[in-house]
């Protein structure tokens, strides 16, 4: 099916970001007007976009659309790929995190993310979570040790875990290895967690344990996720914005996104027309 995308007039001038935002606490996110360029191909294309504090916002859409290229300007990870361009603003905590002044290691310990394939290193499990604080110059070996308890427990692993602390980390099952890099993110305290497809690569039970693991921490930090899986999104998030060939064509609370969408193309994507 050929889906094309035009300009919605109920959209002309409109900040897709304002319903959604409202009554949902203070915005920890904005982009205005963000453009993003890999060498002459545009991949973003005028986001203007607010996601609200410590909810959990589902960016959903075909692959390609631009969903982790976004994903990615929160900790300017795109700043890695060669000839990428950007224009426009992206705030986080109401500060430009492209200002030349920006220190790019200090913003990425405020923003934490989870990749699509579990990455421990080949350290310990408690290595895995103490190598950052240890970054953070934390040396005193009972800090260490409360720490990383703490993130093991909120990353619902401790149990799992708490007696082979000194094992390979690589010798843990699949979903074992995500929560244990979602622990690794969050023990530094980063306030923002980014997570890319953090279970397309597991099994439903693993998946089910890392939703349930989304929805408890979303009471400490601000949670994006993009998922292909729109089931996800509608089971684990409070708002969703919908992408399509790198323009946000939707962005609102997520039971209204799926049940009563304003615009057509999101209505044909939610229902399985296309995709």
């Amino acid at each position: 099916m050929s889906i094309t995308v035009n300009s919605h007039p109920a959209l002309a001038g409109r900040d897709l970001s304002a319903d959604a935002a409202r009554n949902a606490g203070h915005p920890m996110i904005e982009t205005r007007g963000l453009n993003l360029y890999y060498g002459p191909s545009q991949a973003l294309k005028h986001i203007s976009l607010k996601v609200p504090e410590r909810v959990v916002t589902a960016f959903i859409g075909p692959s390609g659309c631009g969903k982790s290229t976004l994903l990615r300007c929160f900790n300017r990870m795109n700043d890695l790929i060669d000839n990428v361009r950007l224009e426009g603003q992206v705030l986080v905590g109401g500060q430009e995190i492209y200002d030349p002044e920006i220190d790019v290691i200090e913003l990425r310990k405020r923003v934490g993310m989870v990749f699509q394939r579990s990455n421990p290193f080949p350290k310990t499990i408690f290595e895995n979570v103490a190598y950052g604080l240890r970054l953070l110059g934390v040396k005193s070996k009972s800090d260490l040790q409360d720490r990383v308890e703490k993130s093991l427990r909120q990353a619902a692993l401790w149990e799992e875990v708490q007696d082979r602390l000194h094992a390979s980390a690589l010798g843990l099952s699949g979903g074992q290895q995500q929560r244990l890099c979602i622990a690794r993110a969050i023990a530094i305290e980063p306030g923002i967690l980014l997570m890319d497809e953090p279970a397309s690569a597991l099994d439903p039970i693993a998946t089910g344990k890392i939703e349930e693991l989304i929805l408890a921490l979303k009471q400490d930090f601000t949670i994006v996720i993009v998922t292909h899986n729109m089931q996800q999104a509608a089971r684990i998030s409070d708002f969703t914005a919908f992408f399509y060939l790198g323009e946000l064509v939707e962005y609102g609370r997520t039971i209204t996104l799926f049940t009563n969408p304003s615009i057509k193309q999101t209505e044909e994507y939610v229902t399985g027309r296309f995709g």
